[in-house]
């Protein structure tokens, strides 16, 4: 089954899309509802007239609570360690890392994406999102199962100098991450899906992702170093994971322009610019299209107010 969410005269409704048409739920009724109350609708169910899925406007199709992206694919974690001079470090093998990203910035699959205040190396990250639907602490990988309700695709925008910048102070990913995230186009659930998954637990979709029609990179989910199931076991290590919670995969091999800045040593392809057109496909999920257009440029922020005398450190 997929859930969306869509908007329309101003409203926004959940549905269940068939073929190329929405058939709304009643009035009230959310995915994260849904998810929640551990009901879906029934299959062939209809409520009123089917709507056109290309007349309204596609939301995020679930608001979540929290969103945890992770870092799994070692083809990508490699192309951006060689744009540091370095390897990919030991301790990634050890654990899937992730870091919370802002629930607060979700775009719908073909909402525009304003660049970031000051960014100059604005960027997309190809990747799909399991979504939680059962609360769950400190599960093992083959409960984990039962705990996922579905997939997304997600694409994590990202102000790269601004990520650059912000880390060397040893924290972060924030505001190099804290403008945008697309989720869409809609949630399809897992029993969809359980015929593309492969002997050692994997779904085995295809990824693409293009700039203005011309071919970037594609990867298959298969190539993850952890499953799903594993990567939630470790989120909810020693705390609650809560229905609506998403898990990204991270970035896809060849899935991002900085992967292959650090593979070619330098800016190339160029960052986005106001007017590109970013379209992400993953088989089984969907497609997600996004414009880039101007943003805002950034309010004023005082430096630091030294207390320190040393002098060391200062710029």
């Amino acid at each position: 089954m997929r859930l969306a969410t869509f908007s329309q005269n101003g409203t926004s409704r959940a549905a269940v899309v068939v073929g190329d048409e929405l058939h709304p739920l009643p009035d009230g009724v959310t995915v994260l509802d849904l998810i929640e109350q551990g009901r879906l609708p029934e299959a062939g169910a209809r409520h009123e007239r089917p709507i056109p899925l290309g007349s309204v406007r596609l939301l995020p199709p679930l608001q979540p609570m929290a969103i945890r992206d992770f870092i799994t694919f070692e083809e990508h974690i490699e192309g951006i360690a060689a744009g540091f001079g370095d390897e990919v470090a030991p301790e990634w093998y050890q654990a899937p890392a992730f870091y919370f990203t802002n629930p607060h910035a979700l775009l719908g699959a073909h909402d525009d994406v304003p660049i970031p205040p000051g960014c100059q190396a604005f960027d997309f990250e190809l990747e799909v999102a399991a979504v939680v639907g059962r609360a769950g602490h400190d599960l093992t990988p083959d409960q984990a199962r039962d705990h996922i309700i579905g997939y997304t695709i997600l694409n994590d925008w990202s102000a790269r100098d601004l990520q650059a910048h912000e880390m060397r102070v040893k924290l972060g990913p924030a505001k190099g991450k804290d403008s945008a995230t697309t989720l869409g186009p809609w949630l399809v659930t897992a029993d969809e899906l359980e015929d593309r998954r492969n002997a050692d637990g994997f779904l085995d979709l295809s990824m693409t992702v293009t700039r203005n029609g011309g071919h970037i990179g594609q990867d298959t989910l298969a190539n993850m170093a952890w499953t799903f199931e594993e990567m939630l076991a470790y989120a909810s290590r020693g705390t609650w994971v809560r229905p609506g919670d998403v898990l990204g995969s991270g970035t896809c091999g060849s899935g991002c322009l900085a992967e292959l800045w650090g593979r070619r040593g330098r800016q190339d392809p160029p960052p986005l610019q106001p007017g590109d057109v970013i379209t992400m496909t993953v088989d089984g999920l969907g497609a997600i299209t996004n414009t880039v257009v101007p943003g805002p440029l950034p309010t004023a922020i005082p430096r630091a107010r030294a207390r320190c005398h040393s002098g060391a450190g200062k710029p």
